[in-house]
């Protein structure tokens, strides 16, 4: 079905709605993408002009979206091993510290829920940071402690492959979740106030982590599996953990995730990408010339803002409204649904969900206060927990 562009009424409710209460993103991978395009050359990708041409995202497009935070992604990919994902990890952080203090009167570095709020009451965009990724720590607690030192405010347990001490939803089962080094590292991040993000791992790992963890988790970007049957995505049980929890989930945009059609059709075309010699996640523009040529002679299944309110809609009735969160991954798929093309296109969806009978206060829970809340909640158990003494534990002695 051919997407339907929102009625102006509901566009114009939206963007007043987000005027007031803007979307705080859990997932952007900016750096990313300028790490891959232009070695961080911020002078070729100024986001402070027109990147249509190679980014879903700069600084008009953003405020055009009414986007008030922004988790920045610190991702590296998780073939980087060892130091060299660790040191990919640092270069990612640099080039978030270095666009806040390049764009200061646009984007506001923020470590913090009060930070979120004065960034927002300032007329800036807070810019927090997530690790994608728990192979950016290499199998080292003190590198989680420096990371959180440098502002990480999540971190992502896997990417797309499993680590020693937990399991990614799109590798093979190994550790059945996590191990007790994985759940050590849960509680640290506890401890210090790094928010849990269970995205990308498997549904044991989910379970054990909310076994495990005193503070509310994140879903940066996982949408719902019920609608959408991908191992991205998260499954009712744990959706319904959600209200006791205090967790928040962020449903995601990626087309491969939302969209049941779509899931066969990627599969094809990221054999096609590394039958060309590439990663089949590789945004660069080389690497988007297999995909049209691909795409051209194979049509997409398109995703909508619709399908995105699809998941929403689910997803709200299963964990219920004060448990939802709006995490695009943008700058981090190469394809994106009608209606949500770019950063710009977050009122189209709130639109399509005023539509639906959305309250304006619901809506406010979705895009700004549900994210404000559970970084405050897990700062408030790391204050309860400073007592306890940095963990010196290792993978060699708890898991052998």
């Amino acid at each position: 079905m051919a997407y339907v562009p929102p009625a102006a009424e509901l566009l114009d409710r939206a963007r007043a709605l987000l005027a007031e209460y803007p979307v705080v993103d859990g997932h952007n991978d900016l750096p990313w993408a300028l790490r891959q395009q232009v070695g961080y050359d911020l002078d070729r990708r100024d986001i402070g002009t027109d990147q249509r041409a190679h980014l879903h995202t700069d600084l008009a497009r953003l405020a055009a979206g009414g986007v008030g935070g922004q988790f920045w992604s610190v991702y590296v990919r998780a073939d980087y091993a060892g130091d060299q994902a660790v040191s990919a990890t640092l270069e990612q952080i640099d080039c978030v510290r270095a666009l806040a203090a390049r764009y200061p009167d646009q984007l506001r570095l923020a470590f913090s829920a009060d930070d979120l709020e004065a960034a927002r009451s300032h007329g800036r965009i807070a810019s927090l940071m997530g690790a994608e990724g728990g192979h950016s720590i290499n199998n080292s607690l003190a590198t989680l402690r420096a990371l959180y030192a440098l502002g990480v405010r999540y971190m992502t347990l896997t990417h797309n492959d499993n680590l020693p001490w937990a399991d990614s939803a799109t590798d093979k089962p190994v550790a059945n979740g996590l191990t007790r080094f994985g759940e050590e590292v849960v509680r640290e991040m506890n401890r210090l106030g790094m928010l849990v993000d269970l995205s990308h791992v498997s549904a044991d790992t989910m379970r054990d982590a909310l076994r495990v963890t005193r503070a509310p988790v994140l879903f940066s970007h996982s949408s719902s599996r019920a609608v959408c049957d991908h191992p991205r995505n998260i499954p009712d049980d744990v959706l319904a953990q959600l209200p006791v929890n205090g967790g928040v989930a962020m449903a995601t945009f990626v087309p491969k995730f939302i969209l049941p059609d779509a899931i066969a059709w990627t599969r094809e075309a990221d054999a096609n990408m590394e039958a060309n010699g590439f990663h089949a996640l590789d945004t660069t523009p080389a690497a988007m010339d297999v995909h049209r040529a691909f795409e051209a002679a194979n049509p997409r299944p398109v995703a909508t803002a619709a399908t995105v309110a699809d998941h929403l809609d689910h997803m709200r009735e299963v964990a219920g409204v004060d448990h939802i969160g709006i995490g695009g991954d943008f700058d981090g798929t190469a394809f994106t649904p009608e209606g949500l093309e770019d950063v710009s296109g977050y009122p189209n969806l709130i639109a399509e969900l005023l539509g639906r009978g959305w309250s304006e206060a619901d809506l406010a829970k979705l895009t700004w206060s549900n994210a404000v809340r559970v970084l405050r909640d897990a700062e408030g158990v790391a204050r309860d927990m400073q007592d306890s003494p940095p963990s010196i534990a290792t993978i060699g002695r708890l898991d052998g």
